[in-house]
């Protein structure tokens, strides 16, 4: 009997210029600055020529406008599955009561599907943000599955860091005080499974036994420092995961493809100083290594593959 190849994801999370700003405390991101006309095509180009049907989580708020709206559209008529990340991008869900919550919730859903996309079935936080009540709310409302769980230990450095280089209130840093998440995130499963609520989890996977990052923005930051060490860096993260049966999650932004020509207000963020040709050819490289040792999915066919229609909870990584 033919073993089943092993599986795998890429998603883009459709972060825009205006909710990058939001979580740096710059003021301007009310005016919703938006990149959404430059980076569609490319995303779709990049996903196209890599012969991959994605998942695109998109924020609401954006659903709701033109330009986002014309995205979901484009995402969707390419064949690629459309998720709800949200409707204000707000890293720090956990903090919200939850008739907030819900509307977080039901504004994006109702904004994709006016938007003319499918009716969402997966979910993702922003900044990883999750709990049980989130969890709750999405199984009540007929959603699959969540993709939020970020199984790592440098969310209190990263937040440490994003603290250092922002200009935040104290109240800001309050709403900000869980960013990222904690050491305890660590101890999470890297594999897809089901929680006490019975959604199924597809966690954003980190290096498996170090437990470090492994997504397209880090992976970019090493290649600024050294092309050869990014590659390596990859190649054992694959050969870990393929040693240990974990399905990798790539998880990607537009900043991934973008640089400071194409969105001039994000030029704090690391890695817009490297040219997008370069970005993207590295992206290229990133993708073509996955599915050399997987078949490559989105994040929904991804869960029904690993988990089934009628699985139980799977062990921990």
């Amino acid at each position: 009997m033919t073993k089943s190849p092993a599986v795998a994801s890429v998603s883009f999370d459709l972060d825009n210029v205006w909710s990058f700003l939001k979580t740096h405390g710059d003021p301007d991101w009310e005016s919703r600055p938006s990149y959404l006309p430059v980076a569609t095509p490319r995303i779709v180009d990049f996903l196209g020529e890599a012969g991959l049907r994605s998942t695109v989580f998109v924020i609401g708020a954006d659903a709701d406008r033109d330009d986002g709206a014309a995205a979901v559209r484009a995402f969707a008529a390419a064949g690629h599955e459309i998720g709800n990340h949200s409707y204000e991008h707000e890293p720090w869900l956990q903090r919200y009561h939850v008739d907030d919550l819900a509307a977080e919730i039901d504004r994006t859903h109702a904004a994709i599907i006016a938007a003319g996309a499918p009716a969402p079935t997966g979910f993702r936080g922003p900044g990883y943000s999750t709990s049980p009540t989130l969890e709750r709310l999405l199984v009540d409302r007929g959603y699959t599955y969540d993709a939020s769980t970020f199984p790592t230990w440098i969310g209190p450095l990263a937040r440490a860091h994003h603290f250092r280089t922002t200009r935040l209130t104290a109240e800001q840093r309050k709403e900000r005080a869980h960013l990222f998440g904690g050491v305890r995130q660590a101890a999470l499963p890297l594999r897809a499974h089901r929680t006490a609520t019975g959604i199924a989890e597809l966690p954003v996977t980190t290096m498996p036994l170090l437990r470090i990052p492994i997504h397209g923005s880090y992976l970019l930051q090493l290649h600024s420092i050294s092309p050869s060490v990014a590659r390596g860096y990859l190649r054992t993260a694959v050969r870990l995961c393929v040693l240990r049966g974990i399905g990798l999650t790539m998880l990607l932004h537009p900043t991934d493809l973008l640089d400071r020509r194409d969105a001039p207000a994000l030029d704090f963020f690391p890695g817009m100083s490297v040219p997008a040709r370069e970005k993207y050819a590295f992206m290229q490289w990133v993708i073509a290594t996955m599915q050399r040792h997987f078949t490559v999915l989105g994040t929904g066919e991804h869960i029904v593959h690993t988990l089934g229609a009628g699985s139980r909870r799977a062990s921990a990584a």
